[in-house]
């Protein structure tokens, strides 16, 4: 999708703070020189603002100006703050923060999934699950299928605060899916894990469905791991997910 002018310096004053080019506690350039150095009106740089103080990242007045806010004070749950993070590289304490989300929300959700998943729910996961499967045979893009997968079993807990949270996990998720990918016949391993998950939401059992995620999820975690205490670097997400070769 192509982003209006609105939604390109919304995200350059976005990745700018987040990249510490402004950092906490300092103020943004005045409106007129923000306008010229990106090119744009004045209305386009005030909107671009506003969204910035929606999201917990900018505060502004009268004295103050535009000042960046602390980290504690950003809104975290924001798909574009996760989406800028992302593309400039996740630091290692925040990867470890959503490591923790991910072990504390998706158990349950899937929990729920197993006792709430309609008949089109796990059509989409089998969807899903069939990609990857695919993907693994015959090469091509496992990671978003993998994706699509772990949404639709968001999806299916039925819980609308569960799913809005998932568009913070996609960032770990996606983080996650490409480590595990790069490691010798990984997504051939981890495709009987999914496989069980699958199959117990099928069968509406919660207890098999909880412990299923957790091995996957405990799986995941040593990959990260093992990437962080050897100092290798982590992927960026702002290109495409890499693409399975054909056994």
């Amino acid at each position: 999708m192509i982003k209006n002018v609105h939604g390109n310096t919304l995200d350059w004053l976005g990745e700018a703070i987040l990249t510490g080019r402004y950092p906490a506690g300092s103020s943004l350039p005045p409106e007129p020189v923000l306008c010229e150095e990106l090119g744009v009106s004045r209305t386009v740089v005030r909107e671009a603002i506003k969204s910035l103080v929606a999201k917990g990242l900018v505060i502004t007045g009268p004295k103050v100006g535009t000042r960046v806010l602390p980290q504690d004070e950003w809104n975290w749950f924001d798909p574009s703050v996760i989406a800028w993070q992302a593309r400039n590289g996740l630091s290692v304490e925040f990867l470890q923060d959503l490591q923790e989300l991910r072990r504390v929300v998706e158990p349950a959700a899937v929990r729920m999934a197993a006792e709430r998943a309609d008949a089109q729910d796990i059509a989409r996961i089998s969807e899903a699950f069939a990609g990857m499967k695919k993907a693994v045979e015959f090469g091509g893009d496992y990671i978003t299928y993998d994706l699509r997968f772990h949404q639709g079993l968001l999806a299916a807990s039925h819980n609308r605060m569960i799913v809005q949270m998932s568009k913070a996990l996609n960032a770990l998720l996606r983080t996650s899916f490409e480590i595990s990918t790069s490691i010798k016949d990984g997504p051939r391993t981890s495709l009987p894990l999914h496989k069980a998950v699958l199959d117990a939401v099928a069968a509406h059992d919660p207890a098999r469905a909880e412990k299923a995620i957790q091995k996957l999820i405990d799986g995941a975690r040593d990959d990260i791991d093992h990437v962080l205490s050897h100092r290798k670097k982590l992927p960026r997400l702002g290109r495409p997910a890499p693409q399975l070769k054909a056994a």
